[in-house]
């Protein structure tokens, strides 16, 4: 089962790392897909799609690897359900009821259920 276990989470923090390069390398791929513009040329825009959007995300799916326990999978499942909050909030605040903002809900909110689950036994 450990076997299982580890290798789910491994998966788990490959794909955050995975999506976080998207954002780190390419953030005016991302701000296309995402439908974001900068407004200016400070690149405070790009800036922060670099930084919130991808290598934070890089460095907690690569801190998830390199300390390899259930605590570190629990705090990468605090992650994802962070993100998940947010999104709920603009599903339900700004009104972002169907596409991409229910699709990236439901992503979010299952991998970081499927690593607290798995991990779970840390907390106890």
């Amino acid at each position: 089962m450990d076997i299982v276990i580890h290798g789910l989470n491994i998966a788990a923090a490959l794909t955050t790392i995975g999506l976080g390069l998207f954002g780190w390398l390419r953030p005016t791929f991302t701000m296309e897909v995402l439908g974001l513009a900068t407004t200016d040329d400070t690149g405070l825009g790009r800036s922060e799609i670099r930084a919130a959007s991808g290598a934070l995300w890089v460095g907690a799916g690569a801190f998830a690897l390199a300390l390899f326990s259930a605590t570190a999978f629990v705090m990468l499942a605090g992650v994802w359900i962070g993100a998940a909050v947010g999104r709920l909030t603009a599903i339900v605040a700004d009104g972002a009821r169907k596409g991409q903002p229910v699709v990236f809900f439901a992503v979010e909110a299952g991998i970081g259920a499927l690593l607290l689950a798995l991990n779970w036994h840390a907390l106890t």
